[in-house]
């Protein structure tokens, strides 16, 4: 997809999203309707010093929304907490999506029922949290929809939807080194040439099953990935994928940092690789 086209969407997106927000006035509750999705924000105790919540979006049947990159097409969702209470930060985690592709490119998304797992530090832990939350995203089938929400929860100890979160949080890729040795694991990032536009990534996944790659850079930099074949042992195949740099900004210098996402099955990890701005990745 090329760069004006995401400008464009973008645009398109924002536009409609203000259409989209305008008018709803209601206080914020702990959940929310929306356009063919329901939107609700959890509680789920302490954990350690945090505390655990969830933003819970809820799909019919044939329609997603989008992980934190979207792919070549779609918008991610858009958190504001500034009206929560007695929070110094949250930080929101992402299980592994999949992998869509049709007409208007390849997309990573979630469909039916995604909890994203939030945990919330306050800043006086002896005082009442209220978390607050603004949330854009975008309801897709054949058409994107941008939908709105306005939502609140008080952390307690009560925990009421503590099991919810935390089978989300086993869904959220492990942090993991490159070249582990494991049944699932990022083996190698390698450029084959110096100046070339791609670099190969050695993986291994469990035997029988079919592993996709998800590949992040800073903003304006935007890549594709292809699937190369299999070296198959009982346990264990190990695979390549092609990662091309689609495009790049024209100062890019010294080394970019990329997240590798890899999903076998239930089972996905997180790996930290950077790559020079010649496209040689280590």
């Amino acid at each position: 997809m090329t760069t004006t086209f995401r400008i464009a969407a973008s645009a398109i997106f924002v536009i409609l999203s203000s259409f989209s927000a305008f008018g709803q006035s209601s206080p914020a509750s702990t959940s929310a309707q929306g356009f063919h999705s329901q939107v609700r924000l959890l509680s789920g105790g302490r954990q350690g010093e945090s505390w655990l919540s969830g933003i819970e979006i809820k799909l019919d049947q044939g329609f997603k929304t989008y992980w934190r990159n979207p792919g070549e097409s779609g918008l991610p969702p858009s958190f504001d907490w500034s009206a929560s209470e007695n929070v110094a930060s949250v930080e929101v985690q992402w299980p592994a999506p999949k992998r869509h592709e049709d007409a208007a490119g390849v997309a990573y998304v979630y469909s039916r029922d995604v909890v994203l797992p939030v945990l919330v530090k306050p800043k006086d832990t002896g005082k009442p949290i209220k978390l607050a939350l603004a949330v854009d995203y975008g309801i897709c089938k054949d058409i994107c929809i941008p939908a709105h929400a306005d939502l609140s929860v008080a952390l307690t100890e009560s925990a009421p939807q503590r099991a919810v979160i935390e089978q989300a949080m086993a869904k959220v890729p492990r942090r993991q080194g490159l070249g582990e040795q494991a049944d699932l694991s990022i083996l190698s990032a390698v450029s084959p040439a110096a100046g070339t536009t791609h670099f190969v990534v050695t993986v291994r996944a469990p035997a029988g099953t079919s592993p996709a790659l998800f590949t992040e850079g800073p903003e304006n930099w935007y890549f594709s990935t292809s699937k190369v074949g299999p070296e198959s042992s009982a346990v264990t195949t190990t695979r390549f994928f092609t990662v091309t740099v689609e495009e790049k900004p024209k100062d890019a210098s010294g080394p970019i940092p990329l997240t590798l996402t890899l999903v076998a099955g239930e089972k996905a990890v997180e790996t930290q690789v950077s790559l020079d701005a010649g496209n040689s990745s280590r």
